[in-house]
């Protein structure tokens, strides 16, 4: 491990100082590098996906697991998207000149040597690796064992990349030892890393989180909400909870509760009802939505629950406020949404609701780097700092001050 991160510690000065020009052509020889050797992700990614069924890994793990020639295509777009961004290293933030004639540069850089803990999706990899590399910094990549065989070819492959253009592949590395002991030791290791970034289940973050002497910014988990109000449109309501829970039910941006107001509730139930057996939702609900559709009764467990599955929790509510109210007491911080036509209440939700990202009348799927215009993300931050939200090239940067003097001296 020593050695390993003395490795990554040292191609950090060489990968910070790459000129943007440099970056962007590894970055769009990564991407047709994996176009290139699609053949061989997907074969890797079959020995995940059989020992996934083997191991009885629910659907939506196995959704978030699967590589296909499509979804190999969408990362070497991805990261083709990230190399057509605004460079984001040497970036003059601020400036201005004192009183004594010295000029400071407020300057973004990279951050240095993070490293990233996720599990199941092995785009992941390629992703956060092409995020990293445009940013100026080193990734060490520790992914889940269920997707072991996947990572270790797309890391591979992009190792080849770095290599073929004499720069060192220890930019983008997997973890050595990717048991919990190895990265209880790597969270450790402030002396050589600089960011740790967990994104996963409420374990791994809670693990991390408290065990970590690197600084950590928490990609927690998703409790999504959307709130229909009286003044929704029945329509949009009806198009935008369908999407939200049932596009793809185990993202983190997925809505796991539904609020609705008391007074379209007995309207727009049975048509949600309607819309969601489609799907083959599991409904849950209040003891007043009860009264109106048939569910089995939600408890104050479901409300609390980050299903990722299909199923998806309901409560009756007399206002926006009580609305605002719940979330803050359930809702994880992540992604919420209010559909309605009234600016007021639209306003009240968006204003209050304290989370990374909130919506009027739109999905909460739409939570990701890409929709976002960022190419990808390394995770959705539910931190407060020094990222929020998804966090793309711009997120994994900080700041040095750059001072221009001419031999000024303090009294």
């Amino acid at each position: 491990m020593q050695k390993f991160l003395e490795d990554a510690k040292n191609a950090s000065g060489v990968i910070a100082t790459l000129s943007g020009a440099v970056k962007n052509k590894v970055l769009k020889d990564m991407a047709d590098a994996l176009i290139s050797n699609q053949n061989f992700i997907i074969e890797e990614n079959t020995k995940d996906m059989k020992a996934g069924e083997i191991n009885n890994l629910s659907s939506a793990l196995m959704d978030r697991l699967l590589l296909n020639e499509q979804r190999v295509q969408g990362m070497a777009t991805a990261i083709k998207e990230i190399a057509s961004l605004k460079e984001p290293i040497g970036r003059t933030l601020d400036g201005w000149v004192v009183e004594n004639g010295m000029n400071i540069q407020k300057t973004s850089v990279p951050i240095g040597v993070i490293g990233i803990i996720y599990e199941s999706r092995p785009n992941v990899t390629s992703d956060t690796a092409a995020l990293c590399f445009k940013s100026g910094n080193i990734c060490i990549l520790k992914g889940g064992k269920e997707a072991e065989f996947s990572n270790q070819a797309i890391a591979k492959i992009l190792q080849n990349v770095l290599a073929s253009n004499d720069l060192p592949t220890s930019a983008i590395s997997l973890l050595p030892d990717s048991s919990r002991e190895g990265v209880a030791n790597l969270i450790k290791q402030d002396k050589f890393v600089d960011l740790i970034i967990p994104r996963g289940g409420e374990a791994l973050i809670s693990f991390v989180s408290k065990n970590a002497t690197v600084p950590v910014v928490k990609h927690d988990k998703g409790l999504c909400h959307t709130y229909i109000d009286e003044d929704a449109n029945i329509q949009k309501a009806l198009d935008v909870c369908l999407n939200a829970k049932c596009r793809r039910v185990g993202i983190c941006g997925a809505m796991e509760t539904m609020l609705v107001h008391e007074n379209i509730a007995v309207e727009i139930l049975p048509l949600l009802q309607n819309e969601f057996a489609k799907f083959d939702t599991e409904l849950r609900g209040c003891e007043n939505t009860q009264k109106i559709i048939d569910v089995t009764l939600a408890t104050t467990e479901d409300f609390d629950t980050e299903y990722l599955d299909n199923i998806l929790s309901i409560k009756i509510v007399k206002d926006v406020n009580e609305a605002i109210k719940h979330i803050s007491i359930y809702g994880s911080g992540h992604s919420d949404a209010i559909i309605t036509e009234n600016y007021t209440n639209a306003e009240e939700f968006l204003n209050n609701i304290d989370s990374a990202c909130v919506y009027l009348n739109a999905s909460t799927q739409f939570t990701d780097g890409g929709e976002f215009g960022f190419g990808a993300e390394v995770g959705i931050s539910t931190n407060k700092l020094h990222a929020r939200g998804p966090m793309g090239i711009n997120e994994l940067t900080t700041y040095k001050f750059k001072i221009y003097g001419n031999g000024q001296t303090r009294a």
